[in-house]
């Protein structure tokens, strides 16, 4: 072994004593010195390794190879991306506070912009909106429409779906822009376009103070169409009348605003008090309680059809029995609902539709028995017979199972009213019905807006429209 740690291998061998052993014997001494050589070299580096696994330099090499300790104690960060920005969807956007109600609105779609001019001189104002809808759904509805409501159709898309629909009635012109495409997602973007020749649209509300100086607006009862008047600074009670518009859903905002006009949403401000007919709807959104709905039905028929008595409901005397133990003739609301009973438009013991001798005035409205005592006096005929599967066939109501059987038959009859439909006007779009979820004043509001079916029908404002000035 060498000082080095290794060793020395020495070979020797005997030289040949002869030639005789031939070239056999010289090729195997040859090849034995070969493997020799190399069993040698193999030894050699083993040793020598090994050797030097004891020594300084070799530690140096293994530390110098290893993974750095700090690593394994405090990994390094793995960078991490920023959260995505998220996207609010909703909006707050709301009907300006001087668009004109004659506008018909569509009932399935959210107003997502009020553009006003910059110019003062500039009288266009557009709104525009969204729908799930299809853009051949909003062209026929505002087709039909206008065309009911008797404005004068200036123009129409040169393609269905394509273009804009322009009418106008007195001095209102107002445009239906459509587009053709529908944006990601499914929803439709539609706008409205409207003036007034005769006043400019402000472009926001005046604020209410002693220095603003009143503007002439035309008298909504004026007997000449050009009589002009002052008005005034608002008044506590036309704030909260304001207050309490801005409250109604701005689908619902017309049919209400309408009816009110009519003055057949009375109300009791207390139990037991008197009867007001307010100019807007109070507390809209609180839910109708069934002897509040059975006084608005009647009211608003009767009205409606002021000039056509064969389909007005005859309200009750004092001399006809009571139809509900819990609806005495000293009851304020006896005359309505005892009419309704006798008129066989609401289940009693007189039409044997049902046992219950009670009616129950102040529970809440349900959506079921809204559309139950309200369809038959828009088809003016016996409701068909009607089961589940075919309420779930033509409305697609997931819960159409949860519907009364009675109530079926009443539901079923207003699909068949198309876009006129109670369910359609009243709730938009949906695929759940909720038969036993209470009704707001002003879903109520909107079923009683309109007595037909298509092509055979008034509405409040046809009523508003042929109702005599008062000077």
């Amino acid at each position: 072994m060498s000082a080095n740690g290794g060793f020395m291998l020495h070979i020797t061998f005997t030289q040949r004593r002869g030639f005789d052993r031939g070239r056999s014997t010289a090729k195997t001494s040859k090849t034995k010195i070969l493997a020799a050589v190399n069993t040698w070299l193999a030894i050699s580096l083993l040793v020598s390794v090994t050797a030097c696994a004891n020594s300084p330099n070799s530690k140096a090499l293994e530390e110098s190879l290893a993974a750095d300790p700090r690593l394994q104690e405090t990994p390094l960060p793995v960078p991490v991306p920023p959260p995505a920005t998220q996207v609010d969807n909703s909006t707050n956007v709301k009907l300006p506070a001087d668009f004109p109600t004659e506008i018909p609105l569509y009932p399935n779609a959210q107003l997502v912009a009020v553009d006003r001019p910059t110019d003062p001189a500039e009288k266009n104002v557009q709104l525009r909106w969204e729908t799930a809808d299809p853009v051949n759904s909003i062209q026929n509805f505002y087709a039909t429409e206008f065309a009911r409501r008797n404005w004068e159709i200036v123009s129409t898309p040169p393609t269905e779906g394509q273009g804009s629909l322009v009418a106008k009635r007195d001095n209102l012109r107002v445009s239906v822009l459509i587009s053709p495409t529908q944006k990601v997602g499914g929803s439709t973007e539609f706008g409205i376009e409207y003036s007034n020749n005769n006043e400019a649209v402000s472009a926001s509300p005046q604020p209410n103070n002693s220095e603003s100086t009143p503007s002439p607006s035309p008298l909504p009862n004026a007997p000449n169409a050009g009589e002009t008047a002052v008005t005034p600074t608002p008044s506590p009670k036309s704030e909260k009348a304001t207050e309490q518009n801005s409250e109604i859903p701005q689908q619902l905002q017309q049919y209400a605003a309408d009816l009110a006009q009519l003055g057949v949403l009375k109300v009791r401000s207390k139990p037991g008090g008197n009867l007001e007919a307010a100019s807007t709807l109070p507390e809209p959104n609180k839910a109708i309680t069934r002897r509040e709905y059975a006084r608005w039905l009647v009211a608003a028929n009767n009205q409606i059809f002021a000039s056509r008595q064969a389909k007005q409901i005859r309200l009750a005397s004092e001399s006809s029995e009571p139809a509900f133990s819990d609806i005495p003739k000293t009851d304020p609301d006896f005359p309505a609902i005892q009419g309704l009973a006798e008129a066989g438009l609401i289940p009693s013991s007189l039409s044997g539709q049902t046992k219950d001798v009670k009616f129950r005035p102040d529970a809440p409205l349900t959506r079921e028995t809204m559309i139950f005592w309200k369809v038959p006096l828009d088809t003016r005929q016996m409701l068909p017979a009607a089961n589940i599967e075919a309420v779930k066939d033509k409305w697609g109501f997931q819960d159409a199972s949860k519907i009364d059987s009675q109530a079926s038959r009443a539901i079923l009859a207003d699909f068949n009213n198309g876009d006129l439909a109670n369910i359609r006007r009243v709730f938009g779009f949906t695929t759940l019905f909720q038969p036993k979820k209470s009704v707001t004043r002003a879903e109520a509001a909107a079923s009683l807006w309109y007595f037909g079916v298509q092509g055979e029908g008034l509405s409040a404002e046809d009523a508003k429209e042929a109702k005599p000035a008062t000077n």
